[in-house]
């Protein structure tokens, strides 16, 4: 049966027994004192002391009690309490875990740091100076400083607040206004405020660690311009952290292992910008997850950090490390705002026990933040994001008044600049937004043709402002194709009605990945483009004169996703991104190849083939027939076109056009 004792009276040994308390763990908790003893909750099964105990009493503790696994969570300092604990556990045969406390490094500040082996040491440095002092180390230690010469005048003494140690601090001539009574921790403008108060010159501590306060006494000296004295540790022990402590003990008791991850949208990454329900989960997290800049910027002194930023290796750490039940993992900006923080999700919510609670708690996007720097109203703008992922800009700065964007290239903006240049749009306005939050923060804006040759911050967010946005009606009508190539050679084209049934056909979603074959003036190509303003679409086309009017026709419509191969399918096919979707308008009596090829590539591509003679449409059906095709269907379609006649209008007869769709794969 796991039964424990636990020595406490530090930080530590107190959060260890709220630990085996929480989890309903057997346990006896011993204090020095009284006062420590009021500060732990009791139950059945879980009890406490508050008197010290030599070595011969904790063995006859240990042999009635039975406890199965002692914990010496005593300070630092209390070498001979450690000596005692670890002696009578040896023998009565109990497992002994001793916690100890990591020491600081302060460093040498200037010069106003100053190390000493002992209490001794300590007291004849200070023998030489001048100045008052704030004596930290406890009343224990006081009688050794009574030696200093007008100690009663120079000596500011913070002690517990308690009537025996108030008692024996006044016996030694400590009262007044030099007696501080008071419970820690303390703030370091707490440690501050008293510096300045008694305008004290040197500040006494002991190496108590992050967990006792250290950190905030040694920047309270720094900034205070304050002789830091520092009492060396009396021994070298050998133990465990809090947390492997804490981990051991979970595996003794075998506790559930129940996480509770909060997922932060930490805003630009200065604290200004975080909210307060994500500053109370980081500061309050045992462990500390994000990438280096995210993590830096959130993170608490002496707090255990994992800087990490991959799904699997932060569950496979958390997996790892069960020890830590409250994690925060710092996301930048908000968490439903291009995040990693949707799969994170997925990932934990997969891998973790189903006990873990996961929660997402929002923060400042650079999206709120940007738009009200420059004054501008988002509710109407086109949001999108190139940072590591495709994203076809200039399609949605040409359609919309408004645009904002995350880019991720210190080129980023000359770049898109050049493009929208390229497509006639240099008087777009663009507002630039680097170092968000951060003292070194810029914002400007300038038209897209004076920024061609900028070159910023790699992570940085634009606003575009299109005078003229262009609506796309869902069809381009035939006359607004340019179909003139070199020399006036006029190129065959796709006609209207039959680019939107074909369309249609194709049923492309928004991110698909295209090819047009035999793309002739690439009117399907560019009105394929439209559809899929978030994919890509690859116009192939053997004939140098159309290859030349497709590109003409992408610049005219803005269709910076439609890439114009030249060649003959299906070679140049070759090393062309796999396809989710492909129209063959001509494939020069290649088709058999071109298909096999489509379906190598991706076995569930989707076809749509246009045959205007009865020897193509012939062709088509032997592929279907002889290749992994399946939801085949042939649409005749006719189109007639009236023509006026004087007071009358005739109708006026197409080509017919046999469209015919199928997908990759044997039918059932």
């Amino acid at each position: 049966m796991c039964n424990i004792l636990v020595f406490a009276g530090t930080t530590e040994g107190y959060a260890l027994a709220g630990y085996l308390y929480e989890n309903q763990v057997s346990a006896h908790i011993c204090t020095a004192t009284d006062y420590g003893r009021k500060q732990i909750k009791e139950r059945e099964n879980f009890t406490c002391s508050g008197h010290r105990m030599n070595q011969e009493e904790i063995e006859a503790f240990l042999k009635e009690k039975g406890f199965s696994h002692v914990v010496d969570a005593t300070h630092p300092y209390a070498s001979q309490a450690s000596v005692n604990i670890r002696e009578a556990c040896k023998k009565q045969d109990v497992p002994y875990l001793r916690v100890l406390r990591e020491a600081c490094a302060a460093g040498d500040a200037g010069g106003s740091v100053h190390y000493v082996d002992d209490l001794a040491a300590a007291v004849e440095y200070l023998k030489g100076t001048s100045g008052n002092i704030l004596l930290s180390t406890g009343s224990k230690e006081l009688a050794a400083f009574t030696e200093l010469p007008d100690y009663e005048n120079r000596i500011y003494a913070r002690v517990l607040s308690l009537p025996s140690v108030v008692q024996s601090c006044a016996e030694l001539g400590f009262t007044g206004s030099h007696l501080i009574c008071m419970q820690g921790p303390f703030s370091q403008e707490m440690n501050e405020a008293m510096l300045r108060q008694w305008n004290c010159k040197y500040l006494v501590t002991k190496d108590t660690g992050q967990a006792g306060g250290f950190q905030e006494k040694w920047e309270a000296a720094n900034q205070q311009g304050v002789q830091l004295v520092i009492i060396g540790r009396p021994v070298q022990e050998q133990g465990d952290t809090f947390w492997e402590c804490r981990k051991k003990l979970q595996s003794i008791c075998n506790i559930p292992y129940r996480p509770q991850v909060s997922l932060v949208g930490i805003g630009m990454g200065d604290s200004g910008t975080l909210t307060l329900a994500g500053q109370k989960a980081c500061q309050e997290a045992d462990l500390l997850i994000g990438a280096d800049r995210m993590a830096e910027a959130v993170a608490v002194p002496g707090q255990q950090v994992l800087k990490e930023y991959r799904a699997d290796r932060i569950l496979e750490y958390l997996l790892e490390h069960p020890q830590y039940e409250k994690v925060a993992v710092a996301l930048s900006g908000d968490v439903g705002f291009y995040s990693g923080c949707r799969s994170l999700m997925d990932k934990l919510a997969g891998g973790l026990p189903k006990e873990a609670v996961i929660q997402a708690i929002p923060g400042i996007s650079s999206l709120n933040y940007f738009m009200a720097k420059i004054g501008k109203s988002w509710d109407h703008a086109r949001l999108a994001s190139a940072h590591g992922r495709e994203c076809n800009l200039v399609h949605e700065i040409r359609m919309h008044e408004g645009t904002f964007g995350i880019l991720g290239k210190a080129q980023g903006i000359a770049i898109l600049a050049q493009k929208l240049c390229d497509y006639g749009m240099g008087d777009v306005r663009l507002f630039v937004g680097e170092h968000l939050s951060y003292p070194q923060e810029k914002i400007f804006s300038a038209r897209a043709e004076e920024l061609t040759d900028y070159e910023g911050d790699p992570l940085s967010v634009f606003y575009a402002e299109n005078p003229r946005p262009v609506f796309y009606p869902g069809r381009i009508r035939d006359e607004e194709f340019m179909r003139n190539a070199a020399g006036e050679k006029t190129v065959p084209m796709t006609k209207e009605e039959v680019r939107t049934l074909s369309l249609a056909k194709l049923e492309l979603p928004e991110d698909a990945v295209c090819y047009d074959v035999g793309a002739g003036t690439g009117s399907l190509s560019v009105e394929m483009a439209m559809r899929v303003s978030a994919g890509k679409v690859y116009a192939v086309e053997k004939k140098s004169d159309a290859v030349h009017l497709i590109r003409k026709n992408a610049q005219k419509f803005g269709r910076d996703n439609l890439h114009v191969i030249e060649g003959l399918a299906p070679e140049a096919l070759q090393d062309l991104e796999a396809p989710t979707h492909c129209f063959i308008g001509g494939s020069s009596g290649n088709l058999h190849e071109i298909v096999a090829l489509l379906l190598k590539k991706n076995p569930a591509v989707r076809l749509v083939i246009n045959c205007i003679t009865l020897e193509t449409l012939q062709e088509t059906m032997e592929v279907i027939k002889t290749l992994p095709l399946t939801d085949t269907e042939v649409v005749q379609v006719m189109v007639s076109r009236a023509k006026k006649l004087g007071r009358y209008h005739m109708m006026m007869g197409e080509n017919p056009i046999y469209i015919i769709s199928c997908t990759g794969g044997k039918a059932e």
